[in-house]
């Protein structure tokens, strides 16, 4: 997240500490960006492809959001209810799950890699 120089960054599951659930680590962020208002974030994943204890490639993607105040929906997990998607105008929390598949940061990774291994596959 760009006001938490990058945090909770590859440590997002475990942010609030041992034990952490979505809720303690949606609270410990929120706590973080109290009076905060520059809010902008983005999920970023990266899937690696190996074959045989080789890397093939590495599979990117990002999707950006901002951090609201407060959750809003049920839907999904993690950081989801936090995170306002503006193409949508809710956040991902929010989304149905295949809406918001098609714009993931994990669906963007996957189909990176799909396409791949498509190409490879001829």
């Amino acid at each position: 997240m760009d006001a938490l120089d990058g945090a909770p960054g590859v440590r997002s599951a475990r942010y609030s500490g041992a034990g952490a659930t979505g809720q303690s680590n949606n609270r410990l962020l929120l706590e973080k960006l109290r009076g905060v208002e520059r809010r902008t974030a983005a999920f970023v994943c990266a899937i690696a492809l190996v074959e045989g204890g080789e890397p093939v490639g590495v599979f990117r993607g990002r999707v950006e959001g901002v951090i609201l105040e407060e959750p809003r929906g049920g839907n999904g997990f993690g950081y989801d209810p936090l995170f306002f998607y503006p193409p949508f105008g809710c956040t991902f929390g929010e989304a149905g799950e295949e809406a918001k598949f098609g714009v993931s940061h994990r669906g963007q990774a996957m189909r990176e890699m799909l396409r791949y291994l498509a190409r490879v596959a001829r």
